[in-house]
C-alpha cells in the first residue's frame, strides 16, 4: 500500500484561483472597492517581518489590498490596543491579523481579544473560539482551518472516527480537536506530558502531529491504514511525526515539506503554511 499524499499545494492554488473570482465579483458588487487585510507587526523579528510581507502578496495575488501596520519593538500594550481599536472601527479594513509573538512587555490575548469577531480573520480571540467550537459562525484557527479542507479535498472521511491530536496550543492543537468533534469524530487531545502516549495513538484512525517537537511521534506508535496528518516543521525538514516509515504502511498523509509548506530560503514552512491557509478562509464559502 502506497500512502495518498494529501498535497496542500495543490488544494491551495486550486482555491486561490477561487478566491480570485469571488474577490473580483466583490469588487464588482461594491463599485471597485477590494476586501482588506490589515497586518499587525510589532517589533523587528525577522520572521515574523517575512510572514507579514507574504501576507501582503497573496492579498495582491487575488485583488485584495493590504494595510501593513508596523509599530516599533518598545510599544505597549496600550498603544497596540489603541491601533486596534482604530483598525475595528475603518470600515475599509475587513480582517486584522496581529503577528505572532509580540514584544514580552505587551499583553498578547487582552491584544488578540481586542480584535473585533467580524475581523477576527486569524480565529485567535476567545470569543471566536467559542463560537467555531459551538458551531456558531466564527472564522475558524487558520492552520486547523486549513487542515480541515485539505481532508475535506481529498474525501478524507471523519464521521464516526478515531481523531488523536497531540498538541494542546490554543491556536492549532485545540481548534483542530473542536473542528475534528464538530465533523462527528471521536477525538482524543494528547501533549507532550500524556501518559500511555503511544498506546494511545496505536488505536488513532487520523493522526494529527502539532506538539512542536521533532518527530516526537514514532513510526510504531501509527497503526496501517491510519490517516496522518504532520502539522510541525523543523530544521533539516522534519515534522513533528516520523514519517519516513510510513509511506508503505499508512493510507494518507502530508509531506514536511510539502505542498503549501515547501521550505522557501531560510522561511519557516509553518509560516509558508499559514500564509496559504490564512488567504483560503477571508471569505466563508
Amino acid at each position: 500500500m502506497s500512502a495518498l499524499i494529501l498535497d496542500g499545494s495543490a488544494v491551495a492554488k486550486k482555491t486561490e484561483a477561487e478566491l480570485s473570482e469571488r474577490v473580483a465579483a466583490l469588487k464588482a458588487r461594491s463599485g471597485g472597492q477590494a476586501p482588506a487585510l490589515a497586518t499587525i507587526l510589532v517589533g523587528g523579528d525577522p520572521a515574523s517581518a517575512t510572514y507579514v510581507r507574504m501576507k501582503g502578496n497573496a492579498c495582491k495575488r487575488i485583488g485584495m489590498e493590504s494595510i501593513r501596520v508596523e509599530m516599533p519593538e518598545e510599544t505597549t500594550t496600550d498603544e497596540l490596543l489603541a491601533k486596534i481599536h482604530e483598525l475595528n472601527a475603518n470600515p475599509n479594513c475587513h480582517g486584522i491579523l496581529l503577528q505572532h509573538p509580540v514584544p514580552a512587555q505587551i499583553n498578547e490575548r487582552a491584544c488578540f481579544d481586542a480584535i473585533a469577531l467580524e475581523k477576527d480573520v486569524d480565529g485567535v480571540t476567545c470569543l471566536g473560539f467559542g463560537r467555531m467550537a459551538m458551531q456558531e459562525e466564527a472564522y475558524g484557527s487558520a492552520t486547523p482551518q486549513g487542515i480541515m479542507r485539505l481532508l475535506e479535498a481529498y474525501d478524507i472521511p471523519l464521521s464516526g472516527k478515531n481523531a488523536v491530536v497531540v498538541g494542546r496550543s490554543p491556536i492549532l492543537g485545540k481548534p483542530m480537536a473542536m473542528m475534528l468533534l464538530n465533523k462527528d469524530a471521536t477525538v482524543t487531545i494528547c501533549h507532550s506530558r500524556t501518559q500511555g502516549l503511544a498506546e494511545i495513538i496505536k488505536g488513532a484512525d487520523i493522526v494529527v502531529g502539532a506538539v512542536g517537537r521533532p518527530e516526537f511521534i514514532k513510526a510504531d506508535w501509527i497503526k496501517d491504514g491510519a490517516v496522518v496528518v504532520d502539522a510541525g516543521y523543523h530544521p533539516g525538514g522534519v515534522g513533528d511525526i516520523e514519517l519516513e516509515p510510513l509511506h508503505d504502511r499508512v493510507s494518507a498523509l502530508t509531506p514536511v515539506p510539502g505542498g503549501s509548506l515547501r521550505a522557501a530560503s531560510r522561511i519557516s514552512s509553518h509560516s509558508i503554511r499559514r500564509t496559504m491557509w490564512m488567504i483560503m478562509f477571508f471569505f466563508p464559502c
